[in-house]
């Protein structure tokens, strides 16, 4: 069965996954005008939810109670795996931008539509560079647009939490925003970053509370960056 599942997967999978990738993001060019708006949004959403629907993965979420689509937040999620940002994208129901690695610019049709869409791509090659990128996230991050951070800078190598970086607690700091902390379960065991093919696997999404800094200091980011880090490792399901 494994192997039949991985020639579905490229037969079937991946051919219908890239047409509707193409049309998603001629739809973001056409909608610049609109890219925060809920059209729009719902079908990048569906663009994402089609990948775990062909894949037969189940997903569920928890903690929508927890946040308001009006309101703009910094998302801070934990990474495990590429399912990551497509689970996010089809279920977090709050317009957001990413911030991407440069290199996701120069992918067929997944960097011109997000680009279309307004997502920012973090060019990392000088610090005069990084700032800029990080600039125009603030600037996106208005009248509850949010965006979504994985504060680790890449995935995990053995599924363990990483190291957390402080560009996302900058950020939340500078616009006087909240924290809200994502935690991501079984991603990295259906599709790890050495994988080429997915595993069936149940995955999970725990949206956290919305986390405010007024009790953090700003010039020791460090001290909010424990406790939402414990925040999203408290939520992971472990087996």
């Amino acid at each position: 069965m494994k192997y039949i599942y991985i020639l579905y997967q490229y037969l079937i999978v991946l051919p219908i996954f890239w047409v509707y990738t193409m049309f998603t993001a001629i739809m973001s060019v056409i909608c610049i005008p609109w890219k925060n708006g809920a059209f729009i949004h719902w079908i990048q959403m569906s663009w994402s939810r089609l990948f775990f629907y062909l894949n037969f993965l189940p997903v569920r979420v928890e903690g929508y109670e927890n946040i308001s689509p009006k309101q703009s937040y910094v998302f801070v999620s934990n990474h495990t795996s590429m399912l990551d940002v497509w689970l996010i994208y089809g279920w977090l129901p709050n317009v957001f931008k990413w911030m991407m690695k440069k290199e996701l610019e120069r992918v067929p049709f997944i960097g011109f539509g997000c680009k279309a869409a307004g997502h920012i791509f973090v060019d990392r090659s000088s610090p005069r560079a990084a700032m800029e990128s990080v600039k125009r996230v603030e600037e996106a991050l208005q009248n509850g647009v949010s965006t979504v951070i994985f504060p680790e800078g890449t995935r995990t190598f053995n599924g363990e939490l990483g190291r957390f970086k402080r560009g996302a607690f900058q950020i939340a700091f500078d616009l006087n925003l909240p924290l809200v902390p994502i935690s991501l379960s079984g991603c990295y065991e259906a599709m790890n970053r050495k994988a080429w093919y997915v595993t069936w696997h149940p995955v999970t999404m725990k949206i956290g509370k919305p986390v405010s800094l007024a009790d953090f200091s700003k010039d020791n980011p460090q001290e909010a960056m424990d406790y939402i880090r414990a925040r999203i490792e408290e939520g992971i399901i472990r087996k």
